[in-house]
């Protein structure tokens, strides 16, 4: 290849498969074996072991190269302001999760801590999340409702209510981290990339509404028991407006009162965040004024105010998950362990990718497993994390999880030492945060318009995934949201967009035939492109579009063809038809006796006992006519086939044969060297269909057959490039 200004010169071979492989011979790679695998997997020595110990703990490795100078002080200012903002919203968290208040500070504490020692992020801030509290407290309410018995478990007699509830949420919790373990240790942390960007949009928009709206009774200050399952949002907005007559004002007042602040300062500090050292900690000041306010004026009895009440006073004795509510949660925690999974791995994936680090998705899976199981233990819920609270601890200047340890050493101080404090805190302040915090998921609905206009299918995914959680609840909306996200897929790869190609004159390049004017297309030449991999479900849909652009139906035409020669020996017997310099002479009229059996009309078609060999594209005599066939050449361009299964296969197989039995030369080109092999495999290789069809570009076989059929035209030339072949093995361009 010799560079020429903006153009380029290549003197070399017109190449089909077959001849390149004569001339450059390929290595053969051993493939390795299942019993190769297991041998390393199983073997073990110093480097191994070490190298297994750093992936288990990944803190070993920052750890060796922490920096103290430059890192410590930023640490320490991210560990306070983040541990503040983590006080807080598991105090909020809880309510969602329909537990006592303080029960969040152990998810802020206890699964923090595992985390420092196992997760490969170092910007992650782990504890309560709202879409995973609410999906906790479903189960929480469903097996312990505020109205009527509990469900028959053998573990809650003698249990109070708040005390059944956090054994729900501990027992659901553990499973739900077992669920992450057994992933982790099974290499699954793939598994997240089945949930897309676009659903997980649509599941969280459809959770902040939920959010949003089980919130509206503390805002409110109204009583009525939680409600979950199918149609949830529905009965609890019936049970709003029903009892709206009963709206507290106080708590009214101060909910939009905080929400009106918490959202002005918000946004200076997203407007001013470049000149402010720290973001201003809005929640936290409109806490302690809130806490305050409500202790002087006595808001409990003055204005029938709900409380936070006694808060959880140091730690607890651990506790083993109950079986009972394992066998009667696994549906709803293995929902939750994906969830809290794909949202921690795509934070995680964020701030990886911005401070150049790398992430384990199964070592994630590990992290969260223990975190969650451990936690569980000491009466936390399920932990994951919080956007809000992760982009606070990195951009208050966290470098690595010591400020994870520092956010959960400042929830410890909470809960061994002020936590009497935050006692008169009304619970319609929590809502308040809670409602304000949705803001960013909220304002998901602006994708809406650019989906419609740019994506149909993923569209679709986006509205099935939040009507269907919105609706159905949480669970069984992302079961119907993936199902409509892999429906989308298999409609993408079952109906795609197959084109016709056309030379673009004076290159070596083809386009759709439909998207250009400067095209040349020879006579008798037909180029279909298959845009995607060939398999069962697609097959039928390939084979109906290239009759459709062909013009014809090579079967039929076969059989026509068949039925016509069947016809012609029949008259030649009869002496109805003669030989002639002219042709086949019609000598006396003939009448139509043909039988009407298909038996061997899908042949190939055999000229062996005529005299003569039938022109089809001519006029045929005694009233015969076959559908005529318009090209001489079919190219397929695989390209972008990256499989083919044997189903698939079968069937190609059999439509390649349909169009070389009607005189049709067909190609393949730009095919992928493993398919080939796969083709070599499944035999799929015979007297008709040959390996010579094959090319390794598109344009080389292009010129092959111009050379074939040197009367049906020649590609043009340009002033700066040109194409001949020379003599028979070179192509200059």
């Amino acid at each position: 290849m010799q560079p020429f200004g903006r153009h380029y010169v290549v003197v070399r071979p017109l190449f089909s498969e077959d001849s390149f492989a004569e001339q450059h011979e390929r290595i053969n790679r051993k493939r390795k074996t299942l019993r190769h695998h297991l041998k390393v997997c199983c073997s073990c020595d110093a480097k191994r072991a070490k190298n297994t110990a750093l992936s288990l703990f990944p803190f070993t490795g920052w750890m060796k190269d922490y920096k103290i100078k430059e890192w410590l002080l930023g640490d320490i200012v991210s560990g306070i302001s983040t541990g503040l903002v983590a006080v807080l919203q598991g105090l909020a968290f809880s309510l969602l999760a329909s537990l006592p208040p303080g029960y969040g500070l152990y998810t802020a504490f206890f699964p923090a801590i595992i985390y420092f020692f196992l997760g490969t992020s170092r910007h992650l801030s782990v504890g309560a999340f709202p879409i995973l509290s609410l999906m906790v407290g479903a189960v929480v309410t469903r097996l312990a409702p505020d109205e009527g018995p509990s469900v028959n478990i053998t573990g809650f007699e003698g249990l109070s209510l708040k005390q059944q509830r956090v054994l729900i949420a501990s027992s659901v919790t553990f499973l739900m981290g077992a669920f992450q373990l057994i992933m982790g240790l099974l290499q699954v942390g793939f598994i997240v990339m089945y949930l897309s960007e676009t659903l997980v949009s649509g599941f969280t928009t459809a959770a902040a509404v939920h959010i949003l709206v089980t919130q509206l009774r503390f805002v409110l200050g109204l009583d009525f028991p939680g409600i979950n399952g199918p149609l949830a949002i529905i009965y609890t907005l019936v049970e709003v407006f029903s009892r709206i007559t009963d709206t507290n004002v106080a708590d009214l007042v101060t909910s939009i009162v905080i929400m009106a602040l918490v959202l002005i300062v918000k946004e200076i500090n997203y407007r001013f965040k470049s000149k402010l050292p720290v973001p201003i900690p809005i929640e936290v000041i409109m806490t302690v004024i809130a806490c305050g306010v409500s202790y002087a004026f006595n808001f409990e009895e003055r204005f029938d105010v709900v409380i936070v009440g006694e808060m959880v006073n140091g730690y607890e004795s651990p506790v083993a998950p109950n079986l009972e509510v394992i066998e009667e949660t696994a549906v709803e925690a293995f929902p939750m362990a994906i969830v809290g999974f794909a949202v921690a791995f795509s934070v995680a994936k964020v701030y990886s990718v911005k401070h150049d680090y790398t992430i384990d998705g199964n070592q994630e899976l590990i992290a969260f497993g223990i975190s969650n199981m451990f936690g569980a233990s000491f009466r936390s819920f399920a932990a994951s994390t919080a956007l809000s609270r992760t982009a606070i601890q990195e951009s208050t200047g966290g470098k690595t999880q010591i400020a994870g340890v520092l956010s959960a050493m400042m929830v410890l101080i909470v809960i061994v030492g002020v936590g009497f404090l935050l006692e008169p805190l009304p619970r319609s302040v929590l809502g308040a945060l809670v409602i304000v915090n949705l803001k960013g998921m909220l304002m998901q609905f602006r994708e809406l318009p650019f989906l419609w206009r740019n994506d149909r299918p993923d569209f679709v995914t986006w509205m099935v995934t939040f009507v269907a959680s919105l609706f159905l609840g949480l669970d069984l909306g992302l079961a119907v949201g993936i199902g409509a996200e892999l429906f989308t897929v298999v409609y993408r790869t079952q109906f795609p967009r197959c084109s016709v190609l056309a030379n673009i004159s004076g290159t070596d390049l083809y386009r759709d035939r439909k998207d250009y004017t400067s095209i040349y297309e020879p006579d008798g030449v037909k180029i279909f492109k298959i845009p995607s991999p060939i398999f069962f479900a697609n097959i039928d849909f390939f084979r109906d579009k290239l009759v459709q652009e062909v013009g014809f139906n090579p079967m039929r035409v076969l059989r026509k063809r068949n039925k016509a020669l069947r016809k012609i020996r029949k008259m030649l017997c009869n002496g109805e038809l003669e030989v002639s310099d002219r042709g086949l002479v019609l000598r006396q009229p003939s009448v139509d006796t043909s039988e009407n059996s298909m038996e061997d009309l899908d042949q190939p078609i055999d000229f062996s006992d005529l005299p003569i060999q039938v022109n089809w594209n001519s006029q045929l005599p005694a009233n015969i006519s076959v559908p005529p066939v318009k090209i001489h050449s079919l190219i397929l361009d695989f390209s972008a086939v990256s499989f083919i299964d044997v189903s698939a296969l079968k069937g190609l197989k059999a439509t390649l044969k349909e169009f070389i039995r009607i005189e049709v030369d067909v190609y393949i080109v730009s095919c992928d060297v493993y398919i080939m092999e796969k083709l070599q495999q499944c035999t799929f290789f015979d007297d008709e269909i040959k390996t010579s069809i094959f090319y390794p570009t598109l344009h080389d076989a292009m010129l092959h057959i111009l050379e074939m059929h040197p009367d049906q035209g020649e590609l043009e030339k340009d002033i700066n490039i040109n194409y001949e072949v020379i003599q028979r093995d070179s192509l200059t361009v």
